[in-house]
């Protein structure tokens, strides 16, 4: 029975004015602080992308912050995907980070 402290990893895609307004940066910030490990980075195509790894409750608060991102963000949207946990992109994961974009 799955419960709130088994680790998740879902991987976000945020849409709207996400770029130029230290979204990324508060992303780091939120997520450290709530005991997470992954990635955020820009997309070619304006969007920020996030992987979240961490007990469920925690990367759902994340997520749920993500909808209003910091002040000079305007979200439209949110997509959310189950990251596979054997997915390359979990390999090595140490902490938090901010990546370059694709």
């Amino acid at each position: 029975m799955s419960g709130e402290a088994d680790p998740i990893a879902i991987r976000v895609r945020i849409h709207g004015r996400v770029q130029g307004v230290w979204y990324r940066g508060w992303t780091v910030d939120l997520a450290r602080a709530h005991g997470l490990s992954g990635w955020v980075r820009n997309r070619a195509d304006g969007t920020v992308e996030a992987l979240l790894v961490g007990p469920q409750r925690e990367v759902r608060a994340v997520i749920e912050a993500c909808r209003d991102g910091p002040r000079a963000a305007r979200v439209t949207r949110i997509e959310e995907v189950v990251a596979d946990h054997s997915a390359e992109d979990l390999a090595g994961l140490d902490g938090f980070q901010q990546r370059p974009g694709p």
